[in-house]
């Protein structure tokens, strides 16, 4: 690893409470797909990534995280997280293709992005491509069509991560749409598949090395996430899915992510 498991938890508390501030300036954003995202886009930005790899974000919605990120890595000025959310800035609710240089996707409907990436994987096969997508979100039917289109082309370069929180914005998934066995239908499909701790810097980049070494198939990582991690009320708890907290509630979670 190019960085130490330390250095990595401190770049990863940085991101939350930046992640968090921007919400509560901006009044509005998605907490909870966040923060449980943190260790998964640490992990691809600071460890993963090649010059030639490209990264696709399908939840859009958590991008809070991503720039915050962004800006730990140096690829945007970190001056730009206070404008998230205002008009004609860079980093909008959901992020923008045409408005920030290294974004690859414009994202906000969800089960889009994995087809974006499967496309992208598809010409360039040159390139590593990873696309991070939430386990909600695997209710669209575009996602499926994604997924058999990746398999039948053999994409052995596309490697998904899923943000397997359980809780989309109205309850959890089993609530709402369960997935079941998730491992044995992406099985089914004919990929590679890998289960792992998302919080566990690790697992997360050693379950990565093993799929860049599949030589047939794409690969997908299911990463068991906390919805709302490191926040006490937050963690597990949908009302955050999209909710700005108040100065209290602000106060509250950054003296948790000191």
């Amino acid at each position: 690893m190019n960085h130490t498991i330390d250095e990595l938890k401190n770049i990863s508390l940085q991101v939350r409470r930046d992640a968090i501030e921007m919400i509560y300036k901006a009044g509005s954003g998605h907490p909870g797909g966040s923060l449980s995202s943190v260790e998964i886009l640490v992990a691809v930005y600071f460890e993963i990534m090649g010059e030639n790899d490209r990264f696709f974000l399908s939840n859009g919605h958590i991008c809070p995280a991503l720039y915050s990120v962004m800006a730990e890595k140096g690829l945007i000025d970190k001056k730009l997280l206070s404008t998230y959310t205002e008009i004609g800035s860079q980093l909008q609710g959901h992020p923008e293709k045409s408005k920030l240089k290294g974004i690859e996707n414009s994202s906000g409907p969800l089960g889009l992005g994995l087809a974006q990436a499967a496309g992208y994987a598809a010409i360039k096969k040159n390139s590593f491509v990873y696309c991070e997508t939430s386990d909600a979100e695997h209710d669209e039917g575009n996602h499926w069509e994604a997924v058999m289109f990746a398999a039948k082309y053999k994409l052995n370069n596309l490697i998904q991560i899923v943000d397997r929180n359980r809780i989309q914005i109205e309850g959890t998934v089993e609530e709402i749409m369960p997935l079941g066995n998730l491992i044995g239908r992406y099985k089914s499909f004919n990929w590679n598949v890998e289960e792992i701790d998302g919080h566990n810097f690790s697992e997360i980049v050693e379950a990565i090395v093993r799929a860049k070494k599949e030589k047939e198939y794409p690969t997908v990582v299911i990463a068991n996430t906390v919805f709302g991690k490191d926040i006490s009320f937050m963690e597990g708890n949908p009302d955050w899915h999209a909710k700005a907290p108040n100065k209290e509630e602000f106060e509250k979670a950054m003296e948790e992510l000191k």
